[in-house]
């Protein structure tokens, strides 16, 4: 029971900043363009920052070779989420079908999971997690956004190059195998910047779900992918790393982040390329609502 009150706890304060979002929108104190602006303050900067740091410390051979291991436990995540997405979601509309396919694939590993996984394990824990994310932002920016539209190899791939989070990662992992020191002031003021994630990052999910109707949230398809995003797939990947005898710390961690809610991209993508962008602000209410439940109990059992 302890790690479900840890966890609940860790949650309670994510909620608290997601609410004060949540009020700061329905007051018109955030405008849409305020809103933008943050959000590209937290993924260009901020996230950034916190990927970077995540990599400032002395590691062991070992723990080296067990972030290789993660990366693949990682990349074989992404594809049992990708090819589930393509056989459990034939019976809805192409416009519906693509949101549930694309939350299924991708979750928000980024803005709620690396928080709660800093919070629950630490600067370990952090490494690992930023390991693990990269093939999720590499299948975000290739198979990801080719649920949306169709785009050329090139495109794709100058896409994933130039995120932000997966060169804060090649910059991480350089500095901590090549033992770059950087002066203190610069790491204190990296560090500082990154730590404004959780918080911010958490008000802006908040402010998407505020424009959300609360009224026509209990959907059945958002239910459904609710089961699938939150229980089936951490469930999944809990049972898989146990069986296999994982370390419990990248057990944790990535049961934790497979068991965050859709990605607040599903509603932004598919309002740029015509999908039910509607929907898809429901799956993400509704999820992220849910997930402040689902993520204690399942938390018991790691």
């Amino acid at each position: 029971m302890e790690k479900f009150f840890t966890m609940a706890e860790v949650q309670a304060s994510l909620f608290i900043y997601l609410a004060v979002g949540y009020f700061l929108r329905k007051r018109k104190t955030v405008s849409d363009e305020t809103r933008k602006g943050l959000s590209d303050l937290v993924l260009y900067v901020f996230l950034p920052c916190l990927v970077f740091e995540s990599f400032n410390m002395d590691i062991t051979s070992a723990q080296l070779v067990s972030a290789s291991v993660f990366l693949l436990v990682s990349t074989l995540v992404c594809l049992f989420s990708f090819l589930l997405g393509k056989l459990i979601y034939l019976r809805f509309p192409a416009p519906r079908a693509k949101i549930l396919r694309y939350g299924t694939l991708i979750p928000n590993s980024v803005f709620a999971g690396l928080p709660v996984v800093r919070s629950a394990y630490g600067s370990l824990g952090l490494f690992y997690a930023s390991v693990f994310i990269i093939p999720l932002r590499i299948f975000m920016w290739s198979a990801g956004v080719s649920m949306f539209y169709d785009a050329d190899f090139r495109t794709k791939f100058k896409s994933v190059a130039l995120n932000p989070g997966i060169i804060a990662v090649v910059l991480g992992l350089g500095r901590l195998l090549l033992h770059i020191p950087l002066p203190p002031f610069v790491d204190t003021a990296v560090s500082k910047m990154g730590d404004c994630t959780t918080a911010l990052s958490m008000m802006l999910v908040g402010m998407v779900l505020a424009d959300v109707e609360l009224r026509s949230v209990f959907d059945s398809g958002c239910f459904y992918a609710s089961f699938v995003r939150l229980i089936f797939m951490p469930v999944s990947v809990l049972t898989a790393l146990k069986a296999a005898g994982f370390d419990p710390l990248m057990t944790g961690t990535a049961v934790i982040l497979t068991s965050m809610p859709f990605g607040s991209t599903a509603a932004i993508l598919a309002q740029k390329y015509g999908a039910d962008c509607e929907f898809a602000s429901k799956c993400i209410f509704l999820t992220t609502l849910l997930s402040l439940f689902t993520l204690p109990v399942i938390s018991t059992f790691l």
